[in-house]
């Protein structure tokens, strides 16, 4: 049978193949198959003409995203408070390097975070002052990108410096207050009362008053626990006081409430009794002030503030001239109860009305030996409490009348009643 197409009609691929698979082996008909029918074959496959893995992978590739800097001070920005945290960030790569100065061009100390990605100002920045930054971050691809910004922090009418009472460190007596006097006045008292904390171990409660724009308080309900521990902490610094002003430094300190020492005196009974806790440990005759205007002593809760072995007593320092009966007089074992001039001091000249009657300018008589083991025996915050005369312990006192005032009128002296 010829395998000859018929004139005017195609080849038939197919049956070509099968008739020349039948009349040789596969190797000869391969081997024998020219360019030509291999170019015929090869029309034939059904095979794929995607690229190879690896070319494919790399042709699919795309580039990472640029790596971005942005600081938490925005570039330009004035009047910043430089108790703003700064910080500067990465996002889609890493911090290589960050670099914050000053006017004067000093560094500003940071840190980086481990991953990299976030610096963090060490210390505050400083009022009036210009900084840059400068910033250079990498992404995946190693791309670099680089930052710089700039801006300028507030300039302060004044800087407001925090003085603290009880001082750091030390021991003192139940009734002993915190006492805050502040160098410029305060017109935002409850912004700068929410920047003071005072913790207390065991905790008790309390609260701030204020007794001037410059001066505030904080004192527990009723006295001290014997044994507390306290913490006072004046975060002012970029607090606002109003008027241009702001809080200079922040600071703290913490002292220790020693034993429960109480001393109690009646005037009218001219004796002078210390407890210890609910236990009496001693008494004495004294001789309080005279009963006429200027020589009273006054009833209210004193606290001691100051001790002295020996000092001058001078009636002028608190308004009485010498002229108008007053004194200057070397006195011994000079424990001060307030700042008009009352004391429990040593009085060998009045020895005789110990006891019995009132004839001193204000101040405890006592005898050279119980006046000495009065003041060794008291500690600074130590409450006396004065009874039996109508002329009442004030503000105009001292600078710790603190207990004077009712629970209630303590409270009403907050910022934040």
């Amino acid at each position: 049978m010829s395998t000859t197409p018929a004139p005017g009609s195609q080849p038939d691929p197919d049956r070509l193949h099968r008739a020349l698979s039948k009349r040789m082996p596969r190797r000869a008909m391969l081997g024998g198959l020219g360019a030509g029918s291999l170019v015929a074959l090869s029309a034939c496959t059904t095979g794929s003409s995607k690229p190879a893995p690896d070319e494919a992978a790399s042709s699919s590739k795309k580039a990472a995203p640029e790596a971005t800097v942005t600081s938490s001070v925005a570039d330009g920005a004035a009047e910043v408070n430089p108790a703003q945290p700064l910080t500067v960030t990465a996002s889609d790569g890493t911090l290589e390097s960050v670099t914050v100065t000053d006017s004067a061009g000093t560094p500003i100390d940071g840190v980086l975070d481990e991953a990299k990605t976030t610096w963090t100002a060490g210390v505050p920045l400083a009022y009036a002052s210009a900084y840059t930054v400068a910033a250079v971050a990498n992404n995946t691809d190693g791309k670099t990108t680089n930052y710089q910004s700039a801006f300028t922090t507030v300039t302060p009418t004044a800087q407001i410096f925090p003085g603290i009472g009880p001082l750091d460190g030390t021991t003192v007596g139940i009734a002993m207050p915190v006492r805050v006097y502040l160098d410029s006045a305060v017109a935002d008292r409850k912004a700068f009362e929410q920047a003071m904390t005072v913790t207390s171990t065991p905790a008790q409660t309390g609260a701030w008053s204020w007794f001037s724009d410059t001066e505030v308080h904080w004192r527990p309900q009723t006295y001290w626990q014997a044994g507390t521990t306290v913490k006072v902490d004046i975060n002012i610094f970029g607090v606002a006081a109003g008027n241009g002003a702001y809080g200079k430094e922040n600071r703290s300190i913490s002292f220790t409430v020693g034993k429960a020492q109480v001393s109690k005196c009646n005037t009218n009974e001219h004796y002078y009794y210390c407890y210890e806790g609910d236990q009496q440990v001693n008494s004495f005759p004294i001789s309080a002030g005279l009963e006429e205007e200027g020589r009273y002593t006054k009833s209210g809760i004193h606290v001691v503030i100051d001790k002295k072995e020996k000092m001058t007593m001078d009636s002028t320092t608190y308004g009485l001239a010498l002229d108008a009966g007053g004194y200057q007089t070397e006195v011994e074992w000079a424990t001060r109860i307030s700042n008009n001039g009352e004391f429990v001091h040593a009085a060998p000249w009045s020895l005789a009305d110990q006891g019995v009657r009132n004839v001193s300018h204000g101040c405890i008589n006592a005898s050279p030996e119980n006046a000495k083991w009065f003041q060794q025996w008291a500690q600074i915050g130590d409450p006396v409490e004065i009874t039996g005369t109508p002329v009442p312990l004030t503000a105009a006192d001292g600078d710790i009348f603190d207990w004077t005032l009712s629970w209630d009128e303590w409270v009403a002296g907050s910022a934040n009643k």
